[in-house]
């Protein structure tokens, strides 16, 4: 179970020293220009563009793609989203399982690569998921360091 951090931040400068992941929420029919994604590629090119370069079987929902930034930094792709829209009848696009599944692959790469973990509030925004059901799926998959930014 993990002690999730809540600090004031920009996720894209992550704080401390070692290895570090940056998961966000993907959605799986290949759109990229709003929400966290903006700041990802204002600091970034490589997410953006290894997203853009799966084909449609290869972004199904609970996969991740972990992109290496820099030396220490790798940001995690994760498939969580379906759609970019609100179906018929008015569910958001967050799938609550291919968060719980991606952030279970998240964790287990930060295990082996002695990482922390650090991420807005993911699946809250664009993808239209509660903060509160999110934060049950980090404190249940997550066993490494969680730091939450709220960019204020």
């Amino acid at each position: 179970m993990s002690n999730i951090n809540y600090i004031v931040g920009d996720a894209t400068l992550p704080i401390g020293d070692g290895n570090k992941i940056i998961p966000h929420i993907c959605n799986d029919i290949g759109g990229w220009g709003r929400g966290f994604v903006l700041s990802l590629s204002k600091r970034w090119s490589q997410p953006e563009e290894e997203y853009r370069n799966l084909s449609p079987n290869e972004r199904t929902l609970g996969s991740v793609m972990f992109i290496p930034v820099t030396n220490e930094i790798s940001v995690a792709n994760m498939i969580g989203q379906h759609d970019i829209k609100y179906s018929s009848d008015g569910l958001a696009p967050i799938r609550y399982n291919a968060v719980r599944k991606a952030l279970i692959s998240v964790n287990d790469v930060a295990i082996k690569t002695n990482a922390t973990v650090h991420m807005p509030r993911i699946g809250t925004g664009l993808a239209g998921g509660q903060w509160g059901e999110i934060e049950k799926i980090i404190k249940h998959t997550m066993s490494v360091d969680v730091y939450v930014y709220d960019l204020i």
